[in-house]
């Protein structure tokens, strides 16, 4: 019960920063430099915790290591940070938390065509993996270019936007060029989750891997930011929105989800902790139409619910095949211990093993 409330609670802390950064953007803030400052507020605040609870675990920092660190701040946080949040400007935050459920499934492509994931099409469990991918891109494709009729969920909309918008830019129907900037931050956070099977136990612990990230990230950012916007006045913070969404990004995301979703890793398992991500979506849709004038209709329903059944098609076929791997993996341990004892046996002197059952 623990482990399902808290990931019920990160799926809610991730909706909430969604619209954090639909409403920055709004308000007229750079992506570089909201980037650029998440990144440095995270790594001032995960370079203490990775002090405190996992000082015995401080790897080598040599040039190897802050090389992959570079590698994987780019390809965790820079570029996709960058392209969502210029994404998430041209689209919804709706919109934005549908492609982030595809994540698994790009995943598993990019897996499948680098020989990490096995597919086997004359399995069950193939055809659920390839079928489940094939609904959730058809899903994002219906979200994009499909409307429908509209749903309207309240009697009442409040609009924290303060910028004025066609109806174009408050419905799902969204721009395609946006969708591509999305789409193009989710295929670097799966480049990222490959990068981190290889890479992962080189850093020391979770802590460590997000400080190193964030810091060598927020470097990267930093330089691309001032390149971008030279001009000091876009970096000036107060107390706005602005201010409010980094803080919220650094601490609540980059420090305390991190650590949850490493201990439901840990203890529950990777596909447990992907099965809760549709909840976000749900939260995002809702709040999002309520507070951000986003309008649903029924095309972003039905592309809402391919995704899932996609999603979930997926995490069914790859929890069918690890049971299987544990079974052939236990039975093979029984058969090798029996193996073992035969051996025993017989090696032993006739008048010694007539005694041993």
């Amino acid at each position: 019960m623990r482990s399902i409330t808290a990931m019920v609670v990160v799926q809610i802390a991730t909706a909430v920063l969604n619209i954090l950064f639909k409403l920055a953007m709004e308000d007229g803030m750079n992506p570089s430099v909201l980037v650029a400052y998440r990144l440095l507020f995270a790594t001032l605040f995960m370079l203490p915790l990775s002090f405190i609870f996992q000082r015995k675990r401080k790897p080598e920092f040599t040039w190897s290591l802050m090389l992959l660190a570079l590698l994987s701040g780019l390809l965790g946080v820079v570029i996709p940070s960058i392209l969502t949040i210029a994404g998430l400007a041209l689209t919804s935050a709706t919109f934005t938390s549908a492609a982030a459920v595809l994540t698994p499934l790009i995943t598993f492509i990019f897996a499948a065509l680098l020989r990490m994931e096995s597919v086997r099409l004359g399995s069950s469990v193939g055809l659920a993996k390839v079928f489940g991918t094939l609904f959730g891109v058809g899903g994002a494709l219906v979200f994009i270019f499909y409307r429908g009729k509209e749903i309207h969920l309240w009697s009442t909309h409040i609009n924290l936007v303060s910028q004025p918008r066609d109806a174009s830019t408050t419905t799902h129907h969204i721009s395609v060029f946006g969708a591509l900037l999305v789409f193009g931050g989710n295929i670097s956070i799966s480049l990222w989750f490959l990068l981190q099977v290889k890479i992962s136990k080189k850093f020391g612990g979770p802590y460590w891997n997000a400080t190193l990230m964030n810091m060598m990230g927020g470097i990267v950012a930093m330089i691309v930011a001032l390149c971008w916007k030279r001009d000091l006045y876009e970096w000036r913070l107060g107390w706005n929105i602005r201010l409010l969404t980094i803080a919220y990004a650094a601490i609540v995301i980059s420090g305390m989800v991190v650590a949850v979703n490493a201990w439901c890793v840990e203890s529950r398992g990777p596909l447990f902790v992907s099965v809760f991500s549709p909840i976000g979506l749900v939260i995002v849709a809702l709040v999002g139409s309520f507070l951000l004038d986003e309008t649903l209709h029924i095309g972003s329903i039905i592309g809402t619910v391919i995704i899932v059944g996609g999603l979930y098609l997926v995490l069914w076929g790859k929890n069918k095949e690890m049971k299987s791997i544990l079974t052939i993996n236990s039975s093979d341990h029984i058969e090798t211990n029996k193996t073992s004892k035969d051996i025993t046996l017989n090696t032993l002197p006739p008048r010694l093993s007539i005694n041993v059952p």
